[in-house]
């Protein structure tokens, strides 16, 4: 069972000439704008493996020299992988890890003294606690020191690692603002251990550590630039589309203190490891025409005529020879002899993507619509990570398809639950009391219940999980907002699938791995609806990690189920939610909505009203998913106007899935 086909979606099937050169020469060329040594892996699993295999090479020679491997690990998901082939390595090849020091890059700032969500005890329980390290070994900054004695314990902090020869192997994943450790914006390249002040973005995203930004400690002990670039060795890891840009500023702009992560340029022996998705960026991926010939296909032409309009701010056809000599594209003149034809090509390519019809239009010639028209009508399956994906991303093209009368079913994958605030609970709880007394309910079980949750409620802290039965109610909230919605979409109700997959009920924000169960559960849907559409979440850069899990889900059980009959006749659409949008070269079907039917979709979503101001994990973008749903629809509206294609009010875009 594949579990992680989402790390290999890669929209525009990337040749291999681009990231795997076959000689220095060609790496030199490719990697022209590249400051820091860059390889890039087709998995996060690839990368992992080769980050491990040096790793344990150092390991074992410093054992037979009988010497200490001194080496720096950080917390968060980046190093996760690599952890885990380590212990695999452990496990299975009999790598011992005696010799080898550990010095976590920071903790969390103030800790109480039995906290159990510090990044050692994380690190410990990813790493430290399933290898034979010794304990002794380990050292860690102190969050729960006094302030007082801060200064003093970094700069013994700073000692010990030098009593040690200095760090060996440094390991790094990058943050949402390129900070390396804790290491924020406006870090200097000379600062040691240190107390700082934790950026927004980087609470933001330890929440799922502590249960919620809110609980999340303001500082940090962390590592300092000066300590990271003293290690001997440094792995700068990053995975997926989320760390794409930070990639792209860290590895080829300019060394800033804006991008702390850029100091690495600094650095005469650090090693940039990066899955495809976190390299779409780069220019030998993104602009490949800017540093080699290319292998030319619709889509790399498209993209490089979308950038070439966006860098002239002129419309495909007013595009001139002189527009394409003047910007690295020589080559697509000489292939389609003027620019005329290359504009007319891609104004044509970009035009068939829109479609009213998004089911595919019965009794119409299909030849250059994105969807067919044949059968009609088609059943869908819309999966939704959580009870609200699917109207913030695409619920203007839900109501076009039941209007158009296609079979739609609706299966929302998570609960959701733990986006519920407290309050959502205790609102519900006064209606229950109210209707008891209204109808003179007298259940003393309810009236039991009432009263065990209203205590929970009044007893719990800051930081503290909720019980089965707070989750339960949670869960149950969102469900009835999911179905409100459904309805009022004209979804009908047994079409609405709660698939609740077990990775999420864990009844904290960090969520188990995927597993068997889940997949078979989305499986056993596909056999029973045997869908010709399915719409998925492609929105691999949602904060939370949920969509890309629940993605993985699905395309699992899709691959499972791939040499089926109905699959074979089965299109598979890849749509984004709150958080990012297609890129417009590689949409392939844009579904233009009205400026009443985005009235209509905005009504939709506020049918999820535990979602609104008080949610929990609504990130640093302050407008409400309503507002960002509509904004990302009309920008994307607004770019095809600016093409010179039709103006429309909003569009909702898809990319096309195909199976490996």
């Amino acid at each position: 069972m594949k579990t992680n086909l989402s790390s290999q979606i890669t929209l525009n099937r990337v040749s291999t000439k681009y990231y795997k050169p076959e000689n220095a020469f060609e790496r030199s060329v490719l990697t022209r704008f590249e400051k820091i040594p860059t390889d890039i892996y087709e998995s996060v699993d690839e990368g992992a493996h080769q980050i491990a295999t040096e790793i344990a090479f150092t390991i074992r020679e410093k054992q037979k020299a009988g010497r200490f491997c001194v080496m720096a690990l950080p917390g968060g998901n980046s190093p996760r992988s690599v952890f885990d082939e380590l212990v695999r390595m452990h496990r299975e090849e009999a790598l011992s890890f005696r010799n080898v020091i550990v010095f976590t890059l920071y903790e969390y700032y103030p800790l109480a003294p039995d906290a159990v969500n510090s990044n050692l005890k994380t690190l410990q329980t990813m790493f430290l606690d399933l290898v034979d390290i010794n304990k002794q070994n380990v050292f860690s900054p102190d969050g729960t020191i006094p302030k007082d004695t801060i200064f003093e314990h970094c700069r013994l902090y700073e000692q010990r690692i030098e009593s040690f020869g200095g760090i060996d192997i440094l390991l790094l994943g990058i943050g949402r603002v390129g900070n390396i450790g804790f290491n924020e914006p406006g870090s200097q390249a000379n600062s040691n251990t240190r107390l700082i002040l934790l950026d927004n973005t980087s609470r933001n995203d330890a929440a799922k550590l502590f249960g919620g930004t809110e609980n999340v400690p303001i500082s940090s002990i962390t590592m300092g630039i000066s300590t990271i670039l003293a290690a001997k060795k440094i792995f700068l890891m990053a995975w997926g589309d989320d760390k794409a840009q930070m990639i792209k500023e860290t590895v080829e702009g300019k060394v800033s203190d804006t991008i702390p992560a850029s100091y690495l340029q600094m650095h005469n022996n650090t090693r940039v490891a990066i899955d495809l998705s976190a390299a779409s960026n780069l220019t030998r991926i993104q602009r490949p025409w800017l540093v080699t010939s290319c292998e030319w296909n619709d889509k790399l032409i498209r993209s490089a005529i979308v950038w070439l309009c966006m860098l002239t701010k002129k419309p495909i056809l007013k595009l001139t020879n002189k527009d394409y000599n003047e910007n690295g594209l020589s080559e697509l003149l000489a292939l389609f002899g003027s620019a005329y034809n290359v504009n007319i090509k891609i104004f044509n390519d970009l035009q068939h993507t829109i479609t009213g019809w998004p089911g595919g239009k019965p009794n119409a010639d299909d030849t250059y619509r994105p969807e067919r028209a044949k059968p009609y009508p088609k059943r869908v399956i819309v999966f939704s990570p959580h009870p609200d994906d699917d109207v913030i991303s695409m619920g203007g093209t839900v109501r076009r398809l039941v209007e158009q009368k296609h079979d739609v079913h609706v299966a929302y994958q998570t609960s959701g639950n733990i986006a519920v605030g407290d309050e959502e609970v205790v609102r519900f709880m006064h209606f229950i009391n109210g209707f008891n007394q209204i109808f003179d309910a007298n259940s003393d079980i309810i009236d039991k219940k009432y009263k065990e949750i209203r205590t929970f409620i009044n007893s719990k802290k800051e930081g503290d999980f909720d019980n089965a039965d707070m989750l339960r109610l949670k869960g149950l909230i969102r469900r009835g907002e999911a179905r409100t919605a459904c309805t009022y979409a004209g979804i009908k109700s047994d079409h609405v699938h709660f698939l609740d997959l077990p990775f999420y009920e864990t009844g904290k924000i960090q969520k188990s791995p995927i597993s068997e169960k889940d997949v078979e559960i989305v499986r056993a849907l596909l056999q029973e609806v045997k869908p010709h559409q399915i719409f998925v979440a492609g929105d691999l850069a949602d904060p939370h990690g949920t969509h890309r899990v629940c993605t993985d889900s699905v395309l699992a059980a899709i691959d499972l189920e791939k040499s089926e009959k109905w699959m074979k006749e089965c299109r598979i659409w890849m749509y984004r939610g709150a958080w990012a949008e297609w890129e417009i070269e590689h949409i392939e079907m844009a579904v233009p909505i009205s400026p009443e039917e985005l009235r209509l979709k905005r009504n939709t979503i506020l049918k999820h009203q535990s979602q609104m101001e008080g949610a929990p994990f609504l990130g640093n973008d302050e407008r409400l998913f309503w507002q960002r749903s509509e904004d990302r629809n009309r920008g994307t509206a607004a770019l095809y106007d600016s093409l010179g294609l039709a103006s429309y009010e909003a569009i909702e875009a898809f990319v096309e899935y195909i199976p490996l």
